[in-house]
C-alpha cells in the first residue's frame, strides 16, 4: 500500500455535525501634497523655480522610502502572525503525497482544510474527506526528511509541508454507532445499506480487506471508520484493525475537513459530500 504522510501548508470528506487589513504605507501621511505659495511670489529663498521643485520632490520621495524601510519589518511580522493565525484557526493547506485518494485527489494536489468548524463543536460526517493525525503509527516505516532551519521557519508559519506532522487524508465512511461491513458482494454496506460509490478508483473492489473480501465492524462513539478512494492502494481502517483503536480514528485526532482542491489550478474544485451518503436509511 502506498500511503504516506500528507504534508501541511497554511492557506483545507457538506456539513459537520454541531459540536484587519494593513493600510497601504502610502496612506500613512507621508505622501502629502506640495505646499502652495500664498503670496504667488514663486519659489522661496531664491531657489530656482523648477530646480527647487525637483529637489523638494526628491526629498519627499527619499523620506517616503526611508519611512517604508522602517515599517517593512513591522509589516513582515504582521504578515507572519496573520499567516500563523489563519493556519491555526481557519484554513490550512496540505499536499497529497500518495495515490490512496485517486481519482478524487492526485499525488501533488494541494487541498485547503477547514479548521474553523470543529472549534464550534462540529464533528465529521459520512462522505467527508478529512485530514487527521496518525492515530496509531499507521505511517510506520515511512521516511522522514530532516528540514533545515529556513524550512523549519516556513513550516512554523505553514508555508511549506511539515516533516514532523504525521497526517493522513481519507474519506469518512462510518461514524460513531454505525455498522460497516463487506459481505463479499463487492459493495460496502453501512447500517444495512449497500453504497453506490462512483468516486472509487475505476477497477477497484469497493470493500475488499483480505482474500475473503469480508469484514464487519461496529464504530464506537467518538471514532470514525475511514477509507481511501483508491481502495486497492490505501492502507486505511481495514488494514489497521490490530492497532489499539482497532482501525478507528479518534475524532479528537481530526485536523479538519478538506473542502477545496486549490492547486494545480487546472484541478481546482470543491470536495462535496457525494449523494451516496444522503440516503435517509443510513441514519438508524
Amino acid at each position: 500500500m502506498g500511503d504516506a504522510a500528507v504534508g501541511a501548508r497554511s492557506g483545507g470528506g457538506d456539513g459537520w455535525r454541531r459540536r484587519s487589513a494593513e493600510p497601504d504605507p502610502q496612506d500613512r501621511g507621508e505622501g502629502v501634497a506640495p505646499e502652495s505659495d500664498p503670496e504667488g511670489s514663486g519659489p522661496a529663498d531664491g531657489a530656482p523655480g523648477e530646480g527647487g521643485g525637483r529637489a523638494s520632490g526628491r526629498g519627499r520621495s527619499n523620506q517616503q522610502m526611508r519611512s517604508f524601510w522602517k515599517e517593512l519589518p513591522l509589516l513582515v511580522v504582521i504578515a507572519l502572525v496573520l499567516a500563523l493565525l489563519i493556519k491555526t484557526f481557519l484554513l490550512q493547506a496540505f499536499s497529497i503525497p500518495s495515490d490512496s485518494m485517486q481519482n478524487t485527489l492526485q499525488r501533488g494536489d494541494r487541498v485547503l482544510v477547514d479548521k474553523l468548524t470543529p472549534w464550534f463543536g462540529a464533528e465529521p460526517e459520512r462522505g467527508e474527506v478529512i485530514v487527521f493525525h496518525d492515530p496509531a503509527n499507521w505511517l510506520a516505516g515511512q521516511p522522514v526528511e530532516e528540514p533545515n532551519a529556513f524550512q523549519k521557519v516556513l513550516t512554523w508559519v505553514g508555508l511549506m509541508p511539515s516533516s514532523e506532522e504525521r497526517d493522513l487524508i481519507k474519506r469518512v465512511v462510518g461514524v460513531g454507532g454505525d455498522t460497516v461491513e463487506c459481505r463479499g458482494t463487492g459493495k460496502l454496506v453501512v447500517n444495512g445499506v449497500a453504497l453506490d460509490e462512483p468516486y472509487v478508483f475505476p477497477g477497484n473492489t469497493p470493500c475488499s480487506a483480505d482474500e475473503t473480501g469480508q469484514f464487519k465492524v461496529k464504530v464506537p462513539e467518538g471514532y470514525l471508520w475511514v477509507m481511501g478512494d483508491h481502495r486497492q492502494n490505501s492502507r486505511d481502517s481495514r488494514y489497521n484493525q490490530d492497532d489499539p483503536h482497532k482501525g478507528m480514528v479518534p475524532v479528537e485526532d481530526v485536523v479538519g475537513r478538506a473542502v477545496v482542491k486549490a492547486w494545480p489550478i487546472n484541478r481546482w474544485g470543491t470536495l462535496p459530500v457525494p449523494e451516496t451518503f444522503d440516503q435517509p436509511a443510513l441514519n438508524k
